[in-house]
């Protein structure tokens, strides 16, 4: 196992997307953060706080559950959707938060859940690491890190202290446990 990222690199990542998102959309006027769950939705918290400081307004954030949406094992029902979005994304800027963006099917399946929903003015992506191997033509807005990683090999696990107890990212050889 090794360590990649520090509770201070996190920190330090995420109030650099947070700035990027404000420049890019030229503040924070008609912004909604949906966070993918589950850690996707603790570091849409940490944005939309980070935000908040930097504009001094606070923007809307929701939790989403892709699994009703997914093309793969991981699909369920429509009727056990998790999701916890109470506004509306309608003309919105949504800005989709994950923790990992790897093949890219986690983030379609969240566009299909976000565009069921209404249709934003847009979708940005913000990604804490991109770890590369896409199997859709999927490409975030913004990245805190950039990690090269063994497709079969490695898996990148991000920790937070939301879920737990610690801040920290990883890449950890497949078969062993952090």
């Amino acid at each position: 196992m090794i360590r990649i990222l520090t509770e201070d690199d996190i920190r330090r990542s995420l109030m650099r997307i947070s700035h990027e998102i404000v420049e890019k959309n030229k503040g924070a006027q008609d912004l909604v953060i949906i966070g993918i769950i589950t850690r996707g939705v603790h570091i849409a918290r940490r944005i939309s706080k980070n935000i908040a400081i930097i504009e001094n307004v606070d923007i809307p954030v929701g939790a989403l559950d892709v699994a009703p949406f997914r093309d793969d094992d991981k699909r369920t029902s429509r009727e056990e959707d998790k999701s916890q979005i109470d506004f509306s994304v309608e003309g919105k800027k949504v800005i989709l938060v994950d923790d990992v963006l790897f093949t890219g099917r986690t983030i379609r399946a969240a566009m299909d859940a976000i565009i069921s929903r209404g249709r934003p003015k847009s979708i940005q992506l913000a990604v804490l690491i991109d770890r590369g191997h896409r199997e859709f033509p999927i490409r975030p807005d913004f990245v805190g890190k950039n990690i090269p990683s063994s497709k079969d090999s490695e898996i990148v696990k991000v920790r937070l202290k939301e879920v737990d107890n610690e801040d920290g990212v990883y890449i950890v050889k497949v078969g062993s446990e952090i």
